[in-house]
C-alpha cells in the first residue's frame, strides 16, 4: 500500500508479540489498546492490558485495522478495510450494518484446534469412564463401583464440523481406534482420520449409529436448533453428546430431558443455551452432564495464543503487500471461504 496503516490491536499480547506484529508491517502505525471494561483472568500468562491506554471510540474511528474483538455496536459506521477476529466464531460481526460490505473480515481458524480437540478428548474420556459420576461420590467419601464403562476403541465418533477444531478432534480419536465419521456442508477430499465422511443433509440417518456426537460447528442459521429434540431423539440409546461449537446449536430442554431419561449416557458442553448458564438451571444440577464455561479455547492454553498472534501477523504481512488473506470469511454463509 502507498500510505501509512493504521492498526489498533485489542489482542492480549507479550511484548514479544507487539514486536512480532510491528515486523509484520514495518511502515503501520501501531496502537494498542485495552477494550473497555476488560477485566483479564490473573491465571492467564499475559497481563499487559492492565498497562494499555483504555480503548477510545477515536481510535476505532482512527484505525484501517482491527485486530481482535470488539462489540457491534463499536464497529457500526466505521471505514475499516479489515477486522481480524482473535476468536474462531464471528457470528456479532456478520449482521447488516455492523460492518461495510467491503470490509475485510477474518477469522482465527488454525490456533484453536490444539487447544479444543484436547479439551473434547478429556471430555469424552471422562464420560466414557463415568469419572464425573466417581467425582461426585469423592465429595460424598462414597468407596464403590460406578458399573460399566465404555471406551473410545471402537466406538462410532460422528464429528459435525470438520474444520480445524474438528479435525484435530477426529484425529485423536482414530488414533485411539475410533471409527470417525466426518460430517460437512459440501463434498470435498477425505481426510485421513476420516473413515467416512457424509453431508449435512444426512445426519438424520447417521445419529442412530453413532456411540459419539461431536459439535464443532460455528453458529450461524443454517446451524441454530440444528440438534432439536427430534434429531437427540435420533440419536443412539445411550451415546454422548459433546458440543464446542454453539450453545443455539442443541436443543437445551431437549437434552436436559435426554440425560434425566437415560436415553444420553452423558454431555460435554463447553457452550450452552443460555449463555452463561444461570445458577438455577437444571443443567447443573444433571450428574452426566460435565460443563464448563466456555474456556475450552481462549488463551489458558498458551501455545494458542502464540499460534494466533504467528498467524495474525503473517495476515498482516499478506495484507500490506495485498495479497489474499488466510481465513477470510464469505459473509453470506458465515464460514471461511474454501481456499483461504
Amino acid at each position: 500500500m502507498n500510505r501509512t496503516i493504521h492498526i489498533l490491536s485489542v489482542i492480549p499480547l507479550e511484548e514479544k508479540h507487539k514486536k512480532l506484529l510491528e515486523a509484520a508491517a514495518p511502515e503501520g502505525e501501531f496502537r494498542f489498546r485495552a477494550p473497555v471494561g476488560e477485566a483479564l483472568d490473573p491465571r492467564l500468562p499475559f497481563h499487559d492490558l492492565i498497562d494499555r491506554p483504555v480503548l477510545t471510540q477515536e481510535d476505532v474511528e482512527w484505525a484501517d485495522v482491527l485486530l481482535g474483538n470488539l462489540s457491534p455496536q463499536m464497529l457500526s459506521g466505521t471505514e475499516l478495510l479489515w477486522v481480524q477476529t482473535g476468536s474462531a466464531g464471528v457470528e456479532p460481526y456478520l449482521k447488516p450494518g455492523v460492518l461495510r460490505e467491503q470490509t475485510l473480515l477474518t477469522n482465527a481458524t488454525g490456533a484453536y484446534g490444539l487447544a479444543i480437540a484436547e479439551h473434547m478428548l478429556g471430555m469424552l474420556l471422562e464420560l466414557l469412564k463415568k469419572l464425573e459420576l466417581y467425582r461426585d461420590a469423592q465429595q460424598n467419601g462414597s468407596w464403590g463401583s460406578q458399573g460399566a464403562v465404555k471406551s473410545l476403541f471402537g466406538a462410532a465418533v460422528l464429528v459435525l464440523g470438520m474444520g480445524d477444531i474438528g479435525g484435530e478432534f477426529g484425529w485423536r480419536c482414530k488414533a485411539l481406534g475410533a471409527k470417525v465419521i466426518g460430517v460437512r456442508r459440501a463434498n470435498r477430499e477425505k481426510p485421513d482420520y476420516a473413515d467416512q465422511v457424509c453431508l449435512l443433509e444426512e445426519l438424520n440417518g447417521l445419529l442412530p449409529q453413532a456411540d459419539v456426537v461431536a459439535v464443532t460447528l460455528p453458529g450461524t442459521e443454517a446451524t441454530k436448533g440444528l440438534l432439536n429434540r427430534e434429531r437427540i431423539a435420533r440419536m443412539k440409546d445411550g451415546a454422548v453428546l459433546l458440543n464446542v461449537g454453539r450453545g443455539s446449536i442443541v436443543d437445551t430442554e431437549a437434552l436436559c430431558d435426554a440425560l434425566e431419561s437415560g436415553k444420553l449416557s452423558g454431555a460435554g458442553l463447553d457452550v450452552t443455551d443460555p449463555e452463561p448458564l444461570p445458577p438455577e438451571h437444571r443443567l447443573w444440577k444433571l450428574p452426566t452432564a460435565v460443563i464448563t464455561p466456555h474456556v475450552s479455547g481462549f488463551y489458558h492454553l498458551k501455545e494458542t495464543h502464540d499460534r494466533n498472534v504467528g498467524n495474525i501477523a503473517e495476515n498482516i504481512g499478506h495484507f500490506c503487500k495485498e495479497d489474499p488473506l488466510k481465513n477470510q470469511i464469505d459473509f453470506s454463509t458465515g464460514y471461511k471461504r474454501t481456499g483461504t
